[in-house]
């Protein structure tokens, strides 16, 4: 089972992430990054909003894959910068991997 954590976005902001909740997942960050592998950035920046911490640490290698070419948040409606979000979630996970 998930624990949701709403205040997990609000969190993240420790680690350079602040714009999570202005996705609204329509998806053109899906559509234009090169990886297109079960929904990346999306999924995750959908964990971040629901709070799914355990998800995201589960997660946590899936980032890696990221080559933070940029494409995403210069697609993004939103202005929500997924490559940002992604390099924030690898601070965090890397910070949560030291404290195991």
């Amino acid at each position: 089972m998930t624990v949701v954590s709403p205040e997990f976005a609000e969190e993240l902001k420790e680690y350079g992430d602040d714009t999570a909740l202005q996705c609204f997942n329509c998806g053109t960050c899906v559509a234009i990054c090169p990886l297109v592998d079960d929904s990346f950035p999306r999924r995750l920046i959908r964990y971040v909003q629901i709070g799914a911490r355990e998800r995201i640490l589960a997660s946590g290698r899936d980032l890696w894959k990221c080559l933070h070419c940029g494409l995403c948040s210069r697609t993004c409606p939103r202005q929500a910068d997924p490559g940002e979000i992604i390099l924030g979630l690898k601070r965090y996970v890397l910070a949560a991997w030291r404290e195991e």
